[in-house]
């Protein structure tokens, strides 16, 4: 079989920037483009974005945030991180990240358009660049807003001794060392997901790129351990004014919301700590226009809210950031909401029960029984979504899956009046398999009147040797959200959701090394003490 693939090399230099070749203590070169303002006549505050996907590519259009911060006053820097596109070095994910972010924040510190303040900001992998910037605890780094990531970004999922439940294996975990993190540019190739074993696929695919991927041989099959901070956690680094962004939608939220649960264990962090709450998903999609065009409102959408907390924590402007602020997806209006905490303070929760009937009732269900499913990883539940992370650009409708043999669902009565989930939610499940793994995945869906449904938010979770009765707590983040009258709430519960998760194949087996399946039967306790239950929180 012949696999396509379709390289794409550093963009053309912007005009608008100047290129250096730094050099880090190691004597490696990054290529570094600066963009000044148009005065520069006394020196000012710095935003460095250092990032994998070319400082110059249209994928992460820099050259136009660069033009949108320098016409607010500000230098930018932008890098290519170390191996990627014009930079120099090795192409190895995460672990050269934190001296590469302070020799670079140092350099900048001795520039004479620099008066030494220095922010970061940027999206997904260049939020992560943040953190471990800020692990290095350099004193010219004032401020971050690392958007739509985390410090556990794309970390594989592996057993901890003691546990058995862990996250399930997303796709990108292992395809993005062959893709992004493959060599110095980006390729763009399809893995036939179905395949097995698909560690075959990822062999010709290196006979026909003709090279390997240090990242993923070092994963493969069991993860090295690979120090992502050698200089030690972020979070027990001096503490530094931090703005959260997170999406609604954004399928990489699960790795924000755990940094932000170990920031509030921090008092001089949780203190720094602000939270900007957007109904966007990873590509920064809008639940209230999905489609926008970026031009200048979403520009100004997109990067006003650092602007402003730039202006405060490295120009030093008397001005007031929320600590939170949120938005209330399908209300109609995108305005950013107002908190001193999140969740608000005026929430409760709220508990519905799945009753045999396929209901989701305010009422348990009577005495224990058991529903089940079987899961097939040859015929697995689809992915909604052919790009989970744009997924607002598809907003699939998702009635045809509830309606799958092997998916339960359960569904609630219309409501009448406006319901506002703002905050976590939870389901509690007891769950058994004749497996030696289970994948149970929990999602929370919107009904119209018409029967179309869409998500809300999801959760899911690896079950190890589950046996006949495993509790198991599914989180599925935070939402701000409104289901409006006549619409209902319904419950999903499934083995599967591929190719986005890579599924068990049943036979307990490495799941890129299984070369057969074997179908599990599944199943979870409605009714009793221990009965699956859904936890929201509302206004």
């Amino acid at each position: 079989m012949t696999i396509e693939i379709h390289r794409t090399g550093p963009g053309p230099l912007s005009p608008d920037a100047t290129q250096h070749m730094v050099r880090m203590r190691d004597g490696v070169r990054l290529a570094t483009d600066v963009y000044l303002p148009a005065d520069t006549s006394t020196p000012g505050p710095t935003i460095l974005t250092r990032l994998p996907y070319d400082k110059t590519g249209e994928y992460t259009f820099m050259p136009k945030v660069a033009a949108w911060f320098t016409a607010h006053g500000y230098r930018m820097v932008v890098q290519d991180v170390r191996g990627k596109f014009r930079s120099e070095g090795e192409t190895l994910l995460f672990v050269n990240e934190t001296y590469d972010g302070y020799d670079t924040i140092e350099w900048i510190t001795h520039q004479d358009w620099s008066d030494g303040v220095v922010g970061m900001w940027g999206d997904s992998y260049y939020g992560y660049t943040q953190w471990a910037a800020a692990s290095s605890a350099h004193r010219a780094l004032k401020a971050m807003v690392p958007r739509v990531t985390g410090t556990r970004l794309g970390e594989l999922p592996i057993p901890v001794p003691g546990r058995r439940t862990h996250d399930v294996e997303m796709s990108v975990h292992r395809f993005y060392p062959l893709s992004m993190f493959h060599d110095r540019d980006m390729l763009e190739w399809e893995l036939d997901w179905s395949r097995r074993p698909l560690a075959a696929a990822v062999e010709e695919f290196f006979q026909a790129v003709g090279s390997r991927s240090a990242s993923y041989d070092l994963w493969f099959p069991h993860p090295v351990s690979l120090r992502r901070f050698p200089a030690g956690s972020p979070f027990d680094a001096p503490a530094v004014p931090v703005l959260l962004t997170l999406g609604w939608w954004d399928n990489c939220a699960p790795w924000q919301w755990s940094d932000y649960r170990e920031l509030e264990q921090r008092p001089a962090w949780l203190q720094n700590t602000f939270l900007l709450l957007e109904a966007i998903d990873h590509e920064n999609n809008s639940h209230f226009d999905p489609h926008a065009t970026r031009d200048e409102s979403w520009m100004n959408r997109y990067l006003g809210p650092a602007a402003e907390f730039f202006d405060v924590f490295l120009r030093g402007e008397a001005a007031t950031i929320p600590k939170v602020r949120w938005q209330l997806a399908n209300s109609g209006d995108p305005t950013l909401r107002e908190a001193t905490a999140w969740p608000p303070s005026a929430v409760r929760e709220k508990q519905f029960h799945p009753h045999p009937d396929r209901t989701l009732l305010l009422d348990p269900a009577g005495a224990p029984t058991e529903q089940g499913w079987v899961h097939d990883a040859a015929s697995p539940v689809p992915s909604p979504a052919h790009d989970p992370f744009s997924f607002l650009a598809e907003t699939p409708d998702e009635r045809d899956l509830a309606a799958r043999a092997d998916v339960l669902s359960f569904t609630t009565a219309p409501v009448t009046n406006p319901l506002d989930l703002v905050g976590p939610i939870a389901v509690t499940a007891t769950v058994g398999s004749d497996g030696p793994e289970m994948d149970l995945f929990a999602r929370l869906a919107d009904v119209a009147p018409d029967g179309s449904s869409h998500l809300i938010a999801r959760g899911q979770q690896t079950i190890l040797d589950p046996g006949r009765d495993f509790e198991v707590e599914i989180d599925l983040g935070h939402v701000g959200y409104r289901l409006l009258p006549g619409h209902a709430l319904r419950l999903t519960l499934a083995s599967s959701d591929a190719p986005e998760f890579i599924p068990a194949p049943g036979t307990g087996e490495h799941r890129w090394l299984a070369a057969t399946t074997e179908p599990n039967h599944q199943h979870v306790r409605l009714g009793g003490p221990s009965g699956c239950r859904l936890t929201i929180t509302v206004l």
